[in-house]
């Protein structure tokens, strides 16, 4: 790919990024609703264990299953 096809790539994913941001609404979120029944926050720690630790484990505990459960034998 030559530079001018690069820029004009470039150039028509700035000008579309630019546009969504430009067109879309702002959520209005400290307006509540009718309804809206908020409940309490999460901790740090919470928020730190669902967000951080949690997929960490998760990741690992899939990775240790493949490993283990990996029916190809390396031949040496």
């Amino acid at each position: 790919m030559d530079k001018k096809n690069a820029l004009r790539a470039g150039a028509v994913a700035a000008g579309t990024t630019l546009m969504m941001l430009l067109m879309s609404s702002p959520a209005l979120a400290l307006t509540p609703d009718d309804g809206d029944d908020p409940g309490t926050g999460l901790s740090v720690a919470e928020t730190l264990g669902l967000y951080v630790v949690a997929p960490i484990v998760l990741f690992l505990v899939i990775t240790g299953l493949v490993m283990v459960l990996d029916k190809s034998r390396k031949q040496i």
